[in-house]
């Protein structure tokens, strides 16, 4: 596919990322499955979630660098739920290539997250109180261990940055403050996935990606263009999300991730 179908691609995706407050890997890695099925590549699952997680990847980074600039990061929190997502992510990259994960067991397990988000964003859609604050709690090893590997786990298993896990679980069960939970997602999530990024670049592959440039399963030359894009759309999906009510875009996109569920389930099991 050229480039710059992909970068157009990549610009919807973040337009939607980016207005509905979503990371990029829930938009991003079905859109890359699709196309990877499309094409009839062998193992479009491990592909698809290789390169779904290198445009996850640059959004992280990027997350991470305005964090800075807000002067809201928490450098060894967010380095501790790397390290523990590290390991996360090994566990999961070990199931993905082992043979026994296939389109079947990706496509249920991707429609189980999709349809997760569109209900808490639903639920949220609903909820008109606004979050009390709360008072910095300790976030320590134990706390790490148990949201950094439940989130890499699930980033090598469907190819998102498993924010939408490890901010609820900070928020709600160790009570950090929002704010305080989504900066230590996105400086844990670099660490996490460029930890993931290098074991599947140093997977052996049979055949080749969507593009002649690829590294072991991350197909650079097709997850580049939609990274790009997806930056550049995030940054306008941000005004818009000043523009419209947050009700209407947050039940935009839980019937957009409903949508997308069925999608997947129909192309699998049809």
């Amino acid at each position: 596919m050229e480039p710059f179908i992909l970068i157009i691609i990549g610009i919807l995706g973040g337009l939607i990322a980016g207005s509905m407050g979503v990371g990029g890997g829930i938009i991003f890695t079905p859109v890359l499955f699709f196309l990877f099925e499309e094409a009839d590549i062998e193992n479009s699952v491990q592909w698809s979630i290789a390169s779904g997680l290198f445009c996850t990847f640059t959004a992280a980074v990027m997350s991470t660098i305005r964090q800075r600039i807000n002067n809201n990061i928490f450098y060894k929190e967010g380095i501790l739920l790397g390290l523990f997502g590290a390991v996360g992510i090994s566990i999961g990259k070990w199931v993905l290539t082992s043979g026994y994960y296939e389109r079947e067991q990706f496509v249920v397990f991707f429609s189980i997250i999709l349809f997760y988000a569109a209900f808490m964003m639903f639920k949220r859609g609903r909820d008109k109180g606004i979050e009390a604050d709360r008072e910095y709690a300790e976030f320590g090893a134990r706390s790490a261990f148990v949201a950094g590997g439940i989130g890499g786990t699930i980033a090598s298993l469907a190819g998102v940055g498993g924010g939408g896990v490890m901010v609820p679980i900070m928020n709600l069960i160790y009570k950090q403050p929002f704010k305080k939970a989504v900066s230590i997602s996105h400086l844990g999530m670099s660490i996490l996935i460029l930890a993931g990024l290098i074991q599947l670049a140093m997977v052996e592959v049979s055949g080749s990606g969507l593009s002649p440039y690829y590294l072991g399963y991350v197909d650079i030359g097709a997850a580049l263009p939609l990274a790009v894009g997806g930056l550049i759309g995030a940054n306008f999906g941000t005004i818009i999300n000043h523009k419209i009510n947050r009700k209407y875009l947050q039940w935009g996109f839980a019937v957009l991730a409903t949508v997308m569920a069925f999608r997947l389930l129909w192309g699998v099991f049809r």
